[in-house]
Protein backbone atom coordinates (compact mmCIF):
# COMPACT_ATOMS: atom_id res chain seq x y z
CA UNK A 1 0.00 0.00 0.00
CA UNK A 2 1.75 3.11 -1.25
CA UNK A 3 5.20 3.32 0.41
CA UNK A 4 4.01 2.29 3.87
CA UNK A 5 4.60 -1.14 5.40
CA UNK A 6 2.28 -3.85 4.11
CA UNK A 7 -1.08 -4.04 5.86
CA UNK A 8 -1.55 -6.48 8.71
CA UNK A 9 -3.28 -9.69 7.48
CA UNK A 10 -6.89 -10.14 8.56
CA UNK A 11 -6.05 -12.54 11.38
CA UNK A 12 -2.93 -10.67 12.43
CA UNK A 13 -0.59 -13.31 10.97
CA UNK A 14 -0.78 -14.97 7.53
CA UNK A 15 -0.48 -18.38 9.17
CA UNK A 16 -3.77 -17.72 11.01
CA UNK A 17 -5.82 -16.75 7.93
CA UNK A 18 -7.55 -20.12 7.70
CA UNK A 19 -8.84 -19.65 11.26
CA UNK A 20 -10.14 -16.11 10.66
CA UNK A 21 -13.86 -16.93 10.45
CA UNK A 22 -13.75 -19.04 13.60
CA UNK A 23 -11.82 -16.35 15.47
CA UNK A 24 -14.33 -13.66 14.54
CA UNK A 25 -17.25 -15.87 15.52
CA UNK A 26 -15.74 -16.57 18.94
CA UNK A 27 -14.34 -13.16 19.84
CA UNK A 28 -16.52 -10.60 18.08
CA UNK A 29 -20.13 -11.39 19.10
CA UNK A 30 -20.76 -11.65 15.37
CA UNK A 31 -24.44 -12.46 15.76
CA UNK A 32 -24.99 -9.19 17.62
CA UNK A 33 -23.98 -6.92 14.73
CA UNK A 34 -23.30 -8.63 11.38
CA UNK A 35 -26.94 -9.09 10.30
CA UNK A 36 -27.93 -5.64 11.56
CA UNK A 37 -25.08 -4.06 9.61
CA UNK A 38 -26.09 -5.91 6.45
CA UNK A 39 -29.66 -4.66 6.90
CA UNK A 40 -28.50 -1.08 7.37
CA UNK A 41 -26.25 -1.19 4.31
CA UNK A 42 -29.01 -2.54 2.05
CA UNK A 43 -31.83 -0.29 3.28
CA UNK A 44 -33.34 1.97 0.67
CA UNK A 45 -32.63 -0.17 -2.40
CA UNK A 46 -29.11 0.97 -3.35
CA UNK A 47 -27.93 0.00 -6.85
CA UNK A 48 -24.27 -0.69 -6.03
CA UNK A 49 -22.68 -1.74 -2.74
CA UNK A 50 -18.97 -2.23 -2.14
CA UNK A 51 -17.45 -4.12 0.79
CA UNK A 52 -13.86 -2.91 1.17
CA UNK A 53 -11.51 -5.29 2.93
CA UNK A 54 -14.14 -8.00 2.56
CA UNK A 55 -11.92 -10.77 3.92
CA UNK A 56 -13.55 -14.17 3.66
CA UNK A 57 -16.78 -12.56 2.47
CA UNK A 58 -19.08 -13.31 5.41
CA UNK A 59 -20.52 -9.79 5.48
CA UNK A 60 -20.43 -9.46 1.68
CA UNK A 61 -22.55 -12.58 1.28
CA UNK A 62 -24.97 -11.45 3.98
CA UNK A 63 -25.41 -8.19 2.08
CA UNK A 64 -25.92 -9.95 -1.26
CA UNK A 65 -28.59 -12.18 0.29
CA UNK A 66 -30.63 -9.09 1.21
CA UNK A 67 -30.49 -7.08 -2.01
CA UNK A 68 -30.72 -7.13 -5.78
CA UNK A 69 -27.97 -4.52 -5.96
CA UNK A 70 -24.62 -5.18 -7.56
CA UNK A 71 -22.31 -6.23 -4.72
CA UNK A 72 -18.53 -5.91 -5.02
CA UNK A 73 -16.09 -7.44 -2.53
CA UNK A 74 -12.58 -5.98 -2.49
CA UNK A 75 -9.57 -7.23 -0.56
CA UNK A 76 -5.81 -6.97 -1.00
CA UNK A 77 -5.14 -10.49 0.30
CA UNK A 78 -5.31 -13.14 -2.43
CA UNK A 79 -5.30 -15.95 0.15
CA UNK A 80 -8.33 -14.69 1.99
CA UNK A 81 -10.20 -13.89 -1.25
CA UNK A 82 -9.68 -17.51 -2.30
CA UNK A 83 -11.56 -18.57 0.84
CA UNK A 84 -14.36 -16.12 0.02
CA UNK A 85 -14.77 -17.43 -3.52
CA UNK A 86 -15.31 -20.97 -2.21
CA UNK A 87 -18.32 -20.07 -0.06
CA UNK A 88 -21.91 -20.82 -1.00
CA UNK A 89 -23.40 -17.91 -2.93
CA UNK A 90 -20.01 -16.46 -3.85
CA UNK A 91 -20.87 -16.51 -7.56
CA UNK A 92 -23.24 -13.59 -6.97
CA UNK A 93 -20.37 -11.31 -5.87
CA UNK A 94 -17.92 -9.38 -8.02
CA UNK A 95 -14.70 -10.21 -6.15
CA UNK A 96 -11.70 -7.99 -6.83
CA UNK A 97 -8.16 -8.06 -5.49
CA UNK A 98 -7.08 -4.50 -4.66
CA UNK A 99 -5.98 -2.35 -1.76
CA UNK A 100 -8.25 0.06 0.07
CA UNK A 101 -6.16 3.08 -0.91
CA UNK A 102 -6.27 2.20 -4.64
CA UNK A 103 -9.84 1.16 -5.41
CA UNK A 104 -10.56 -0.14 -8.93
CA UNK A 105 -13.78 1.87 -9.16
CA UNK A 106 -14.87 4.99 -11.02
CA UNK A 107 -15.53 8.31 -9.35
CA UNK A 108 -19.03 8.67 -7.87
CA UNK A 109 -20.06 5.19 -9.01
CA UNK A 110 -21.21 3.56 -5.75
CA UNK A 111 -24.27 4.04 -3.51
CA UNK A 112 -22.95 2.36 -0.34
CA UNK A 113 -19.49 1.56 0.94
CA UNK A 114 -18.96 -0.65 3.96
CA UNK A 115 -15.68 -1.60 5.61
CA UNK A 116 -15.49 -3.81 8.69
CA UNK A 117 -12.43 -4.58 10.81
CA UNK A 118 -10.15 -3.06 8.19
CA UNK A 119 -9.01 0.41 9.24
CA UNK A 120 -7.19 -0.80 12.34
CA UNK A 121 -4.92 -2.85 10.06
CA UNK A 122 -3.77 0.29 8.23
CA UNK A 123 -1.05 2.77 9.12
CA UNK A 124 -2.41 6.29 9.77
CA UNK A 125 -1.43 7.68 6.35
CA UNK A 126 -3.02 4.70 4.65
CA UNK A 127 -6.21 5.15 6.69
CA UNK A 128 -6.38 8.68 5.30
CA UNK A 129 -5.78 7.51 1.74
CA UNK A 130 -8.35 4.71 2.05
CA UNK A 131 -11.07 7.00 3.40
CA UNK A 132 -10.31 9.51 0.64
CA UNK A 133 -10.81 6.70 -1.88
CA UNK A 134 -14.11 5.72 -0.28
CA UNK A 135 -15.25 9.32 -0.56
CA UNK A 136 -14.14 9.45 -4.20
CA UNK A 137 -16.10 6.38 -5.33
CA UNK A 138 -19.32 7.23 -3.46
CA UNK A 139 -22.02 9.19 -5.24
CA UNK A 140 -23.21 12.42 -3.59
CA UNK A 141 -25.70 11.35 -0.95
CA UNK A 142 -24.10 7.91 -0.72
CA UNK A 143 -23.45 6.29 2.66
CA UNK A 144 -20.30 5.00 4.30
CA UNK A 145 -20.43 2.37 7.06
CA UNK A 146 -17.32 1.76 9.16
CA UNK A 147 -17.33 -1.11 11.64
CA UNK A 148 -14.14 -1.20 13.66
CA UNK A 149 -12.54 -0.66 17.05
CA UNK A 150 -13.38 2.48 18.97
CA UNK A 151 -12.15 4.07 22.18
CA UNK A 152 -12.37 1.47 24.97
CA UNK A 153 -15.12 2.31 27.43
CA UNK A 154 -13.76 1.04 30.72
CA UNK A 155 -10.59 -0.55 32.14
CA UNK A 156 -11.60 -4.07 31.10
CA UNK A 157 -12.07 -3.21 27.43
CA UNK A 158 -8.86 -1.16 27.46
CA UNK A 159 -6.93 -4.16 28.77
CA UNK A 160 -8.58 -6.39 26.18
CA UNK A 161 -7.69 -3.98 23.38
CA UNK A 162 -4.07 -3.92 24.54
CA UNK A 163 -3.96 -7.64 23.79
CA UNK A 164 -5.27 -7.02 20.29
CA UNK A 165 -2.67 -4.29 19.78
CA UNK A 166 0.06 -6.78 20.59
CA UNK A 167 -1.19 -8.88 17.68
CA UNK A 168 -2.11 -6.21 15.14
CA UNK A 169 0.42 -3.50 16.00
CA UNK A 170 0.40 -0.34 18.11
CA UNK A 171 1.11 2.22 15.37
CA UNK A 172 -1.98 1.37 13.33
CA UNK A 173 -4.33 0.91 16.30
CA UNK A 174 -3.33 3.90 18.47
CA UNK A 175 -5.87 6.28 16.95
CA UNK A 176 -8.63 3.72 17.49
CA UNK A 177 -7.73 3.56 21.19
CA UNK A 178 -7.96 7.37 21.28
CA UNK A 179 -11.37 7.43 19.61
CA UNK A 180 -10.16 9.37 16.57
CA UNK A 181 -11.77 7.41 13.74
CA UNK A 182 -14.77 9.79 13.44
CA UNK A 183 -12.25 12.61 12.94
CA UNK A 184 -10.55 10.66 10.16
CA UNK A 185 -13.93 10.20 8.48
CA UNK A 186 -14.77 13.89 8.80
CA UNK A 187 -11.36 14.92 7.44
CA UNK A 188 -12.05 12.84 4.32
CA UNK A 189 -15.07 15.07 3.64
CA UNK A 190 -17.93 13.04 5.08
CA UNK A 191 -20.78 14.63 7.05
CA UNK A 192 -23.56 13.46 9.37
CA UNK A 193 -21.23 11.03 11.13
CA UNK A 194 -23.12 8.95 13.68
CA UNK A 195 -22.42 5.92 15.82
CA UNK A 196 -25.23 3.45 15.17
CA UNK A 197 -23.98 0.61 17.36
CA UNK A 198 -21.45 -0.04 20.09
CA UNK A 199 -20.67 -3.21 21.99
CA UNK A 200 -18.11 -4.74 24.27
CA UNK A 201 -16.20 -7.76 23.03
CA UNK A 202 -13.38 -9.81 24.50
CA UNK A 203 -10.97 -7.82 22.31
CA UNK A 204 -12.25 -4.32 23.10
CA UNK A 205 -14.97 -1.82 22.18
CA UNK A 206 -16.47 -2.37 18.73
CA UNK A 207 -18.34 0.45 17.00
CA UNK A 208 -20.35 0.91 13.81
CA UNK A 209 -20.29 4.40 12.32
CA UNK A 210 -22.38 5.78 9.47
CA UNK A 211 -21.55 8.86 7.42
CA UNK A 212 -22.69 10.56 4.23
CA UNK A 213 -20.90 11.97 1.22
CA UNK A 214 -22.44 15.44 0.73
Amino acid sequence: MTTEPRYVPAAGRESLTKFYDLGIKITMREGAWRSALAEAVTAGAPATIVDIGCGTGTLTLAIAARTTAKVVGIDGDAQILALARKKSGAEAIDWREAYADRLPLDDASVDRVVTSLVLHHLAPATKVAALNEMFRVLRPGGSLFVADWGKPHGPATRAAFFGLQLLDGFANTADHARGLIPRYIADAGFVSIARIDRLRTIAGTFEILRATRP
